[in-house]
């Protein structure tokens, strides 16, 4: 990890949430949940997930239920703050997740 990643202010957070519409802060992490048609899609969205968080070197928190993904996104680097770094993983997870929704 790059140590030059610094932590997003209050003000730049909300204005990137903006354009993530389903994702939202709690505590100092950036959550979204989706739910699917089922485990096996859900599953496979938890590969596909990981696979982009390999490409990036930049890790979320997953839960896998029956039907549902719970991911909880920060930068455990600079003390779990928000960074680009978890904007542009939340970006890549909601290219491959259209459709699915918040609840």
């Amino acid at each position: 990890m790059n140590a030059q990643v610094e932590p997003l202010s209050v003000t730049e957070v909300e204005e990137r949430l903006g354009e993530l519409p389903g994702w939202s802060v709690e505590g100092e992490q950036l959550r979204r949940h989706y739910l699917f048609h089922g485990h096996f899609p859900a599953a496979a969205m938890v590969l596909h997930i990981a696979q982009i968080q390999e490409e990036l070197g930049h890790h979320a928190d997953l839960t896998l239920g029956y039907n549902r993904i719970d991911i909880a996104v920060s930068t455990h680097s600079i003390g779990g703050r928000i960074t680009h770094l978890d904007f542009g993983l939340a970006r890549r997870i909601e290219e491959i997740a259209p459709g699915h929704g918040v609840r």
